[in-house]
C-alpha cells in the first residue's frame, strides 16, 4: 500500500523533512500547518519541490474548533476555511484534517455539529477538497470514533468523509470488541489513517499524545489489529504515519524517516498485507570483534580471562583469540577508532545467511560494502542502527544432504602457534550490552525485532548517580543470543556509551580468581552492597565473604540464579562473567545501579 508521513514527525526545516520522506521511501506526506508557516517557500514552491522528490500531498492538516460552535463563531471558521481551501489549492493538497472541537464555545448538539460540518464540506466541494472528520482523544464532546462517523453520517455530504487516527482510538482503551464498529464504516468514507503506537503509560492523554507517540512496533498499542480492521472496512488509502514525540523532534530526520518507513514494512506484514522475505532468527553469537589502534590493552585483559590468540586474519590485521565457543576479534586496522578500543562488529551464526541478508535489504538495512580479497569467505554484514556492524555467518557448519554447504568465515584465518595460555571456564558469550545514542534507542530496539527476527522483553529503568538509564533486551527463543540495549541518562554523556561483553561460565567464582590470579582486575563494589544482600538472602558459610572479596554480584528469580562481576574498561569495552543456575532469563537488572556507580568511582 502506498506509504506517507507528517511531517510533524520529523526534525528540521520542511525542505529538510520533504528529503528525508522521499529518500527513506515514502510516497507522500501530510504537510503540517506549522511546517509550512515557518517556511520560507511559497505554497506552489513545496508543491513542486514535492513533485521532483516523487512525493504527493496526501493531506493538509489541522484545522480546528470548526463544528458546533455559535453562528457567529462559525462564520469566522468559514472565512478561515476558505483561506486555507485556496492555500491548499496552491499546494495541491485535496483533503484537509479536521480535529473534533476543544473549545469551550462548542455544544454538546451532534445537529449542530453536523449541520455545520455539512456547509464547511459544501464550502471544501467547491474547491474540490475532502474533509476528513478526526474524534480527538481529549476532544470536548466528540472522543470516539464512532461518535465521529455518526457525525460525519448524519452530516451526508459526499465532501465529508472520517479519518481514524490509532492513538486516539487505542490511547482510550479501546479493545478487540471496540474496534468492530469500524466495519461499519463504508470504507470509500474513511478519507485517511493516520498511525502511531506508543509505550503503555498512565498519565494524560494529551501530554501522552504529544510528548511520546512513536513509530508502530515501538510501543504497546495494538496497531495490527487496528490496521486490519480498517482495510477490512474497504480503506484503500495510504497508510501515513503522525508521530508527536520529543525525541524524533530532536534526532537527525534522515535515520528517522527511514526508522519510520521500515515500522510500517513490518507493519504491513504483520496484517497481511505485504509479503517480505522471512525473518532468519540468529543461532548464537559467532564472535565479537573490537577494533582498537593500540592492541596490547585489549590483548592483555583477554589473556587474563583465559583466551588464547589462535589465528590471524590471511590479509588484514585481525587476530582470533578464543576460549571455549567465545571469540574475540581483535582489529588494528586504519580504521581503529581514535577514542580506544571499542565494539565494533558481532558475527551471528545464521542457519542461513544469505536469507538473512535478504531480509535485512527488504527492511532498508542495505548490506554494506566489504572490501575482501578473492580467497576471503563472502560474508554479508549490515549496520545497526548505533553503526555496530552485524554479520551473518556459519561456524562448523556441515551441509545437509542436498544443500550446499555454508561459507565458514573462520576459513578466512590462519592459525598460528598456540600460547601457554590456561582456559579460565568461560564457555561461550553469554550476552552482549550495547549503549545506544539517546535519539536511537527505540529504533535499535525495532530493528533487532523486525530485522533479527528477535523478541523484545519489557523495558526496565535504571537509575545510577547520575540519571536514569533506559535497557530492553532482545533474544531468541532459548536464549543463545541475548542482546541488551540502553540508553544511558544524557545525551552529551560520551562515557555513557561503553558496551559491555558477557562472557558465560560454570563456575564464576573460580573464572573470577583465575582472571585475578593472572593479573586481571576485577570492578570494586562497595560493602554496603553486600551488607544488603545478607538480609535479603541466605547464603552458604563463606559464600557471602567470597563475593565480597572478588566483586560478585547476586540476583535470583523464579527460574534461578544469577552471579556476575566486572572487569575494569577497556577503552570503551568491559567484560562480565557470568554464571547462570537454573534458568535464570534476566540480566542482573537490581544489581546495575551499583555497578554503574562503582564505575563512575573507578574512572
Amino acid at each position: 500500500m502506498r506509504t506517507s508521513l507528517a511531517t510533524v514527525s520529523l526534525s528540521g526545516s520542511l525542505t529538510e523533512k520533504l528529503t528525508a520522506a522521499s529518500r527513506a521511501g515514502f510516497d507522500g506526506v501530510e504537510i503540517f500547518e506549522n511546517d509550512l508557516l515557518a517556511s520560507p517557500l511559497t505554497p506552489e514552491d513545496i508543491r513542486a519541490r514535492c513533485a521532483d522528490l516523487g512525493l504527493s500531498i496526501d493531506l493538509y492538516q489541522p484545522m480546528r474548533d470548526i463544528e458546533a460552535v455559535p453562528p457567529e463563531e462559525f462564520a469566522r471558521n468559514l472565512r478561515r476555511a476558505r483561506h486555507k481551501f485556496e492555500l491548499m489549492g496552491r499546494l495541491g493538497a485535496d483533503t484537509v484534517l479536521v480535529c473534533s472541537s476543544v473549545s469551550p464555545l462548542a455544544a454538546d448538539d451532534d445537529a449542530l455539529a453536523a449541520a455545520q460540518l455539512n456547509e464547511l464540506a459544501e464550502l471544501a466541494q467547491d474547491f474540490g477538497i475532502r474533509v476528513a472528520y478526526e474524534a480527538l482523544a481529549w476532544g470536548r464532546h466528540v472522543n470516539t470514533y464512532d461518535h465521529a462517523w455518526r457525525i460525519v453520517e448524519a452530516a451526508g455530504h459526499p465532501a465529508l468523509g472520517t479519518c481514524l487516527d490509532s492513538f486516539h482510538i487505542l490511547a482510550r482503551g479501546s479493545g478487540p470488541k471496540d474496534l468492530e464498529g469500524i466495519a461499519d464504516i463504508p470504507g470509500e468514507k474513511i478519507f485517511f489513517l493516520q498511525l502511531a503506537d506508543a509505550p503503555l503509560m498512565a498519565m494524560d492523554v494529551l501530554q501522552w499524545s504529544r510528548h511520546y507517540r512513536c513509530f508502530p512496533g515501538q510501543g504497546g498499542l495494538d496497531v495490527t489489529g487496528l490496521l486490519r480492521h480498517v482495510i477490512a472496512a474497504g480503506y484503500r488509502g495510504p497508510l501515513s504515519l503522525e508521530i508527536f514525540n520529543d525525541v524524533f523532534r530532536q534526532a537527525e530526520a534522515g535515520p528517522t524517516a527511514v526508522d519510520a518507513h521500515r515500522s510500517l514494512l513490518v507493519l504491513q506484514e504483520a496484517a497481511g498485507l505485504a509479503a517480505l522475505p522471512a525473518p532468519v532468527v540468529p543461532t548464537g553469537a559467532a564472535f565479537v570483534e573490537l577494533v582498537t589502534a593500540d592492541a596490547e590493552p585489549a590483548s592483555a585483559l583477554l589473556g587474563a580471562l583465559g583466551f588464547a590468540r589462535t589465528a590471524r586474519h590471511r590479509s588484514k590485521p585481525v587476530d582470533l583469540w578464543q576460549q571455549g565457543e567465545a571469540r574475540v576479534l581483535v582489529n588494528t586496522g586504519p580504521a581503529a577508532r581514535r577514542h580506544g578500543t571499542s565494539l565494533a562488529a558481532v558475527g551471528l551464526e545464521s542457519p542461513d545467511p544469505a536469507g538473512a541478508a535478504r531480509r535485512a535489504e527488504s527492511l532498508l538495512a542495505p548490506v554494506l560494502p566489504r572490501r575482501r580479497a578473492p580467497e576471503d569467505a563472502p560474508l554479508d554484514a549490515v549496520a545497526a542502527p548505533d553503526g555496530t556492524e552485524l554479520f551473518f555467518v556459519a561456524t562448523d557448519t556441515a551441509a545437509a544432504d542436498g544443500e550446499p554447504e555454508l561459507p565458514d568465515w573462520r576459513a578466512d584465518f590462519v592459525d598460528v602457534p598456540r600460547q601457554n595460555a590456561t582456559p579460565h571456564g568461560v564457555t561461550r558469550i553469554d550476552h552482549l550490552a550495547l549503549t545506544q545514542p539517546w535519539h536511537e534507542f527505540d529504533e535499535a530496539v525495532l530493528f533487532h525485532r523486525s530485522v533479527l527476527g528477535l523478541h523484545a522483553q519489557e523495558s526496565v529503568d535504571v537509575a545510577d548517580p547520575y540519571g536514569l538509564h533506559r535497557s530492553r533486551a532482545v533474544s531468541n527463543a532459548d536464549g543463545s543470543v541475548r542482546i541488551a540495549l540502553g540508553v544511558g541518562p544524557a545525551p552529551t554523556d560520551d562515557g555513557a556509551r561503553a558496551q559491555h561483553i558477557a562472557l558465560a561460565t560454570d563456575d564464576v567464582v573460580a573464572t573470577a580468581r583465575a582472571f585475578r590470579a593472572a593479573g586481571g582486575r576485577l570492578l570494586s563494589l562497595p560493602a554496603n552492597y553486600h551488607d544488603d544482600l545478607a538480609a535479603r538472602y541466605e547464603f552458604a558459610d563463606g559464600e557471602l565473604e567470597t563475593y565480597r572479596e572478588l566483586g560478585i554480584l547476586y540476583d535470583r528469580d523464579a527460574h534461578g540464579e544469577f552471579r556476575h562481576c566486572y572487569t575494569h574498561t577497556v577503552g570503551r569495552v568491559f567484560f562480565e562473567l557470568v554464571q547462570r543456575d537454573g534458568c535464570y532469563r534476566g540480566y542482573g537488572a537490581r544489581n546495575a545501579p551499583v555497578r554503574l556507580a562503582a564505575q563512575h568511582a573507578a574512572r
